[in-house]
């Protein structure tokens, strides 16, 4: 075997659990190969206790899915686990996707159990993408999740992503800054990630740039000839105040401004960053250096963001590295993927249903739909709602909503606009989608996650979002419910 398979291995559908080969083999064996299975992909909890989350990764689950095949060397490897059978095998070398999917599409605000992604199309085939798929949305939900947390607390100020060399690996790193960006941060200093997404690159340098010179004037100095235009100088390495901000503001007088050339910034990277900036700030006032912006970096998250802007610090962009990329609160999301219903067509679907005494884990069965309904007048998301596949909601009559476990908690709705939030991917296994830009999506994300009310965007204690099913969807429900649990 080749030590270079992972980077050469652009087809990711053996990135499997070995349960979904096993699985799919046996429903082959037993005769359910050309059954067609709906499966729901959706998360049960909100990160860090927030009032919403983000939806991210569909790009990736669509580069998976089209490029979805089984090589030689795959089915040699599996055969050589002695476990699948060569009808199987020989499934495998000939697979041509044919599912149907649908998504809510990336930035937009999402919420626990409803369906992010639905999958309908053969179970071998619905089976065998689960992995992937969770990997994929689970992992840049979470990362768009907490980056917007962040971008939020910095009150306008500019949030760069910082976190490559402490993220879980390449990709991590890599489609974290994607997922990031969708969620309002400014660039990355990842420069594969803003080469292949055409996120801004930023960065300037490391406290081992002013060690590797003599003194911190000379190291100063050598940047601000090499960089004129964009000179940001890290003030921490030895003293902030009394050498490293002397230092900045003796740089911009004797060699940025005889060159007709302004000192950018400084970073602070260590210390009491909110006296620190206060002080910073006055001194570079002081020396005429008022268009000077400030930037801190040393593991910041939104409480600490939160914290120092209500002490005053003087702060014009932070740079966030660990606790974005790795989520380091809460760095699970928890998406899941369930079956829902089954059946020998499309129009014959039996729905099913995962009971347990847990609530958290019983599922609602059936095909179904998604729907955010809108304020006509404010342009604010109400409520969503789960319905069964088909059901139509009229805009031009009320509207009664429901609490699904506390059904006394109703409420009507008027003058709303109803809008589906899935949309199709992939129609018999063709995509027929519309991909966009990036630059799109994040646009996208800041305008969608305005139509949310302010006291949703809490930290502590976020109004709770409705998401309520359709009265015929809890119907099925509950009929399921008293004819299959066992007391």
């Amino acid at each position: 075997m080749k030590n270079n398979i992972w980077n050469d291995r652009t087809n990711k559908s053996m990135l499997t659990d070995f349960y979904e080969f096993t699985m799919s083999n046996g429903y082959m064996d037993h005769g359910l190969n050309k059954k067609i299975a709906c499966f729901d992909l959706y998360f049960r909890q909100i990160p860090d206790s927030g009032g919403y989350a983000i939806m991210a990764g569909v790009e990736q689950m669509i580069d998976y899915l089209t490029a979805l095949n089984f090589t030689d060397e795959d089915i040699d490897y599996l055969r050589s686990q002695g476990t699948f059978n060569e009808d199987f095998l020989s499934y495998l070398r000939d697979f041509k996707f044919e599912c149907d999917v649908w998504c809510v599409p990336e930035g937009m605000p999402i919420f626990p159990n409803e369906p992010i992604v639905k999958v309908r199309g053969p179970i071998m085939q619905a089976q065998l993408i689960e992995t992937m798929l969770l990997v994929t949305i689970n992992h840049q939900c979470l990362i768009a999740t907490k980056a917007a947390r962040i971008v939020r607390s910095a009150q306008g100020r500019s949030v760069m992503e910082f976190g490559a060399r402490r993220a879980q690996g390449y990709d991590a790193a890599v489609l974290g800054a994607r997922a990031a960006y969708i969620a309002g941060v400014t660039g990355t200093s990842n420069t594969l990630a803003a080469q292949l997404f055409g996120i801004p690159c930023l960065g300037t340098m490391a406290h081992s740039w002013i060690q590797a010179f003599d003194d911190e004037f000379e190291a100063f100095r050598a940047y601000a000839l090499s960089f004129p235009d964009n000179c940001l100088l890290l003030v921490d390495t030895y003293n902030t105040l009394k050498s490293g901000l002397p230092n900045a503001i003796r740089t911009s007088k004797e060699v940025l401004e005889p060159m007709g050339k302004r000192l950018a910034g400084i970073r602070i990277d260590s210390g009491d960053l909110a006296y620190l900036t206060i002080e910073a700030r006055k001194l570079l006032d002081e020396a005429g250096l008022q268009d000077c912006k400030i930037t801190v970096s040393n593991s910041m998250d939104e409480y600490l963001i939160k914290n120092l802007l209500h002490q005053g610090a003087q702060i014009d962009s932070f740079g966030v590295g660990e606790r974005l990329i790795t989520s380091k609160s809460q760095p699970v999301f928890g998406g899941v993927y369930k079956l829902c219903a089954i059946g020998d067509s499309e129009d014959e679907l039996e729905p099913r249903m995962k009971i347990s005494d847990n609530l958290d884990k019983v599922t609602d069965p059936g095909s179904k739909e998604l729907w955010r309904f809108y304020d006509r007048t404010t342009g604010k998301a109400l409520a969503d709602l789960i319905s069964l596949e088909g059901e139509i909601i009229r805009e031009d009559e009320p509207y009664e909503i429901f609490d699904p476990l506390l059904t006394w908690k109703r409420k009507t709705l008027t003058n709303f606009k109803a809008v589906k939030l899935l949309d199709q991917v992939f129609a018999k296994g063709n995509l027929v989608y519309d991909r966009r830009t990036l630059s799109d999506i994040r646009a996208y994300c800041a305008q969608q996650q305005d139509t949310l009310y302010d006291t949703m965007k809490r930290f502590e204690n976020p109004q709770i979002y409705f998401v309520d099913l359709s009265q015929k969807l809890w119907d099925l429900k509950e009929s399921y419910l008293r004819e299959h649990s066992h007391n």
